[in-house]
């Protein structure tokens, strides 16, 4: 099984930025899309960016131009760098991987979930 771990999540006050990471324990050969997920109090897992096997990316209009999606393919990474965060950007982030693992195949996971808490 692949499992992936998540973190860089904590308390931040408004207008400050966090970096999350998220880290596959396998080794992917080859990817479809890498992504980041967010659940708020009260409201529905919502789609938050993702970057796909060519490197293209994509954001949710809520975070355009303040979030920015990437990964490092030798360490099997993707990261989440959010700069100018909003009190509305507080929710529990989940990373999603669709993508050959080496010896496995095809595989849809999810991390854990980190907490980004964004307050005065």
């Amino acid at each position: 099984q692949v499992q992936l771990v998540e973190s860089g999540g904590g308390l931040v006050q408004p207008g400050g930025s966090l970096r999350l990471s998220c880290a596959a324990s396998g080794t992917i050969v080859s990817i479809k899309s890498l992504g980041w997920y967010r659940q708020a109090p009260g409201k529905e897992r919502e789609y938050v960016a993702d970057i796909t096997s060519g490197g293209s990316t994509n954001y949710a209009d809520s975070v355009k131009d303040r979030f920015t999606i990437s990964r490092d393919n030798a360490k099997n990474t993707v990261y989440l760098q959010m700069n100018s965060l909003k009190s509305e950007d507080t929710a529990v982030y989940y990373c999603n991987f669709k993508a050959w693992f080496r010896g496995l195949g095809y595989l849809e996971v999810w991390g854990q979930g980190t907490l980004v808490t964004v307050s005065s």
